[in-house]
């Protein structure tokens, strides 16, 4: 004999949460279209359009990145309680980690958000799940070059994946925007829009780790982006989170035994104008 279960009701409020592990978001609403980014569990969006009722338009609350999306793999929730979740976030640290409750494992992977979390589990539409690994309060963390490098090191060997953002494939502006996301730092998903940020470094020899290096193809298009890392190497994404070396003209793979980015500009990020790209809408861009 089949239990009754109570209906669930999703709110209409235009804003909701992603509850899968990692969902992708699309340039047009077809599964077969090309995925321009992600959403990990328990990031958040605005739903800005629909096409009947398996896909959303959203924004999403973390980069302003918009895209569609498949509506089963997100929850709506009412407006209080999406602005009482940006209050109070935390990330995972884990590479991959389990997130529990009384019906539910979710393999959640680092970076994804938990929201109102208290140490022990975070609040999700339908119940509390129970998260056990390693976590960082947003408000708690302190801008540090040597912690960003060390967190950029737990993305080594990710395969690439254009529009990806995870460790189970990720792209080099995703990898980039991730690192600084486990530092509580904002920054904008796609490299055309990166470059913009920090400082200018004069000198490669003046560059310090955590430095993004923008490289640039024949035409003075930028088209990849990398962390500078000690000993004039580089992490990027290049078939792989990998790390090659690095000079005044770019990127040297050895296995290649050729130089395969051209360097263009290095950049220092600092908190205060990574933070400016907050509130900037960021549509999706040709270059990952």
């Amino acid at each position: 004999m089949k239990k009754n279960r109570k209906k669930i009701i999703q709110s209409e409020d235009p804003f909701a949460i992603c509850t899968v592990s990692v969902a992708p978001l699309r340039i047009k609403p077809f599964h077969d279209t090309e995925m321009v980014s992600q959403l990990l569990f328990g990031e958040m969006v605005e739903i800005i359009d629909q096409k009947n009722k398996y896909w959303f338009k959203v924004r999403s609350e973390w980069d302003k990145y918009e895209g569609w999306m498949d509506s089963t793999q997100i929850f709506r929730i009412p407006e209080k309680e999406y602005h009482k979740n940006i209050e109070k976030q935390a990330y995972a640290l884990e590479l991959v980690h389990a997130a529990m409750s009384s019906d539910a494992i979710i393999p959640i992977c680092i970076g994804s958000t938990l929201v109102r979390f208290d140490g022990m589990s975070c609040r999700m539409p339908l119940a509390k799940m129970t998260y056990s690994g390693l976590a960082i309060f947003s408000k708690n963390i302190e801008m540090d070059a040597l912690r960003l490098v060390k967190l950029a090191m737990k993305f080594l060997h990710a395969p690439y994946l254009w529009g990806g953002r995870s460790p189970f494939g990720i792209d080099g502006s995703g990898l980039v925007q991730m690192i600084f996301k486990l530092n509580g730092i904002r920054i904008p998903r796609d490299v055309q829009d990166q470059i913009y940020l920090g400082e200018i470094v004069d000198f490669p020899g003046d560059a310090k780790p955590a430095d993004l290096a923008f490289f640039e193809d024949s035409k003075g298009n930028i088209i990849h982006v990398g962390m500078i890392m000690e000993e004039n190497k580089i992490l990027h994404s290049f078939g792989k989170v990998r790390i090659d070396y690095f000079d005044h003209q770019g990127i040297y793979n050895q296995e290649l035994a050729k130089y395969t980015h051209r360097l263009r500009i290095i950049k220092r990020i600092y908190i205060e104008n990574a933070q400016q790209a907050e509130n900037k809408i960021i549509r999706h861009t040709k270059i990952k």
